[in-house]
């Protein structure tokens, strides 16, 4: 996976929308994190070198300073919209791993410059496919003709259309909301 991008908006009440992207895929996975982590983040991806070192900086520290170094992080699980990762260490041929909050995993991982990795069943629970034109084109004419159905499915339907476009028009954060009400109502 790769850093797609953070978003936040003035209703979010100081959260963001941490955006990763398939690197070889159309899925996309926003994770709700906190305004800390989200800095951290940020500042790393930009290169920006705070004079006192911040808590990522200084666990980077820390590992280094034991001759290690973090090998990759999985973002391994989802569980009643948690989302759970795991930071592989390595030092020397033995590897280590710890649990940790995915922020924190991924403000670490992109101080190493290390790997990161979503488990498939959580791309398939809570990622956001970014499909073709084509594809969209289709299916916006099966949920026109759907649409004439008063039903449980016309609510879910009317969620996935609000998804779609959510994510065309870039709103992460409006995204995830929307993937966890269509989850809940399939249940």
């Amino acid at each position: 996976m790769e850093i797609l991008g953070l978003s936040t908006s003035p209703s979010s009440g100081g959260a963001y929308a941490l955006i990763l992207s398939e690197a070889q895929g159309s899925r996309r996975l926003p994770i709700i994190i906190g305004s800390f982590e989200a800095q951290a983040i940020a500042l790393e991806l930009e290169n920006i070198k705070p004079p006192r070192p911040m808590t990522h900086d200084l666990l980077k520290n820390v590992i280094m300073n034991f001759d290690a170094k973090i090998d990759h992080i999985m973002i391994n699980d989802l569980t009643d919209g948690t989302f759970y990762a795991r930071i592989v260490f390595q030092q020397a041929d033995q590897y280590q791993e710890v649990d940790a909050r995915p922020s924190d995993a991924i403000a670490l991982a992109v101080r190493f410059g290390a790997t990161i990795y979503v488990a498939d069943k959580v791309l398939t629970e809570a990622g956001i496919s970014t499909d073709s034109d084509e594809d969209k084109s289709q299916r916006k004419t099966t949920v026109i003709k759907d649409a004439s159905t008063e039903s449980e499915m016309s609510k879910l339907e009317q969620l996935e259309v609000d998804l779609r476009t959510a994510i065309e028009t870039e709103n992460y954060e409006k995204a995830a909301k929307l993937r966890d009400q269509i989850q809940k109502l399939k249940g």
